[in-house]
Parts: structure tokens; sequence; C-alpha cells
């Protein structure tokens, strides 16, 4: 039984990255594995640093998997069409609006995003500033990942669709068909996206996103065999 531990949507908070990373430490040690369910960008004051602190950590050799999400993929995609809507919102909206927090990961990068400058020019600037190793990271993220126990992904899964043969936009974008599913995917399955009060434990799957995106507490998850705990500053709490 190998503990692996999880934790949901960052949204450019840094702070609380480092808050769980030690939690993460003092429970396990310093070379526990650890998946990161995506969404490290966004909404939050410092999406720069998160991936920073990521990939230092990787470079250092630690046992971390980044997955990618749904806002780690609308930098590549303003980078490449900075008038680029994605087809999963309700409504049509681009990723320097508010709703979606695309502004303050440009920000983050010391790109000026004053409304009166044209979507275009703003890409232009963040072509400038957005380091490339920080694109080809991202660029890199795996989709899923796999355990005996678990399968980890951002958004969720297509019912009845086998898993390698899920379609990019559904594992970082997908929620109804998903989060009203009942059945057994063989696996718990590990995911974020969808914010909640609190990270959740359901028959079939565990939501992480506890809403950090929106001022809520960022907490990571330990995954024991069948046991599920979350932490905290004052250690374990089973969920």
């Amino acid at each position: 039984m190998t503990p692996i531990y999880a934790v949901g949507d960052i949204h450019g908070h840094v702070d609380q990255l480092h808050k769980v990373l030690k939690y993460i430490e003092r429970d396990g040690g310093q070379d526990c594995p650890v998946v990161f369910v995506g969404d490290y960008v966004d909404r939050g004051p410092k999406s720069r640093a998160v991936i920073e602190t990521l990939m230092q950590g990787q470079a250092e050799g630690k046992p971390w998997t980044c997955l990618m999400g749904n806002h780690d993929r609308y930098v590549l995609r303003f980078l490449e069409d900075p008038d680029y809507i994605d087809s999963a919102p309700s409504r049509p909206i681009y990723w320097t609006e508010p709703p979606l927090g695309g502004a303050r990961t440009l920000a983050s990068y010391g790109v000026d995003v004053d409304e009166r400058r044209s979507r275009r020019d703003i890409r232009d600037d963040a072509l400038d500033a957005i380091p490339q190793a920080h694109r080809d990271w991202i660029a890199a993220l795996p989709r899923y990942h796999e355990t005996d126990d678990q399968i980890f992904v951002h958004a969720g899964l297509r019912p009845g669709v086998a898993l390698e043969d899920q379609v990019e936009d559904d594992l970082v974008w997908i929620r109804g068909p998903f989060l009203d599913f009942e059945g057994d995917w063989g696996r718990l399955v590990v995911h974020g996206h969808t914010a909640l009060d609190q990270p959740q434990l359901y028959p079939n799957r565990l939501n992480l996103d506890g809403g950090a995106g929106y001022g809520r507490a960022l907490r990571p998850a330990l995954l024991l065999g069948g046991e599920v705990f979350l932490l905290g500053p004052e250690g374990r709490s089973r969920l």
C-alpha cells in the first residue's frame, strides 16, 4: 500500500501552495509522491510563482506529477490566438475577462493588462514576458495519471469511454455527465475543477477543489489504499 498525496486547484495562490507542501512534508517526508490536478494559474495573484515552485520541485527530483487544467491550457491558447474563446463555458468569454482571471496571470508576469489595450497588444507583450520554459512545461503536462487504486484527472471522465479514448476537452472541462455518474470507474477518480466549499469524497470520486480560487483554503489529501485523509495545520482528518 503506497501512500500518495494529491492537491487541488491552486489558482495562483502560492502562499497556500507553500502551506500545503509543508503539511505534506510533515506527514510523509520530503520525497513522497504528490499529484497536482491542475489549474495552477488565474484568479489568484501569483500564478508565475506557482508555476516556478512546481517546476523547481520537479527539477530537484521530487516525485511530483502535475496535470493540465483548463485554466493552464488557456495560457497556451491565448498566446496562439488572443481572441480565442473556449466553447465549454456557458457564455462566450475571453480569457482576460474577470470571471476567468487570465488578466491576473498576465499581471504576475509583469504584463500590462489595462482594459484600454487591445488583446493582441497584450498577447504580444505576453509572448515576451512568459518564459519559453514555462510555456513548454504547460504544454507537456499530462492530461491524466494512473495508479493501481486511483485515476487522477483535472475535471473528470466521460462515462462509457475507455480511459485511453477520453478526449482532452472532457479531461479538462467536463462537469455534468461526470459529476452525475454514480457508477463504478474501477478505481477512485481524483479530480478538481468544480469548486466546492471544501474537498468532498463520493462513492466513486474525490473532488479536491475546495475553492482556493475563490479565497477558500487549499487542502491536500492523503490517499492510503481505500482511505482518504485531508491534511491541515492539525494533521490528518479522515474523509
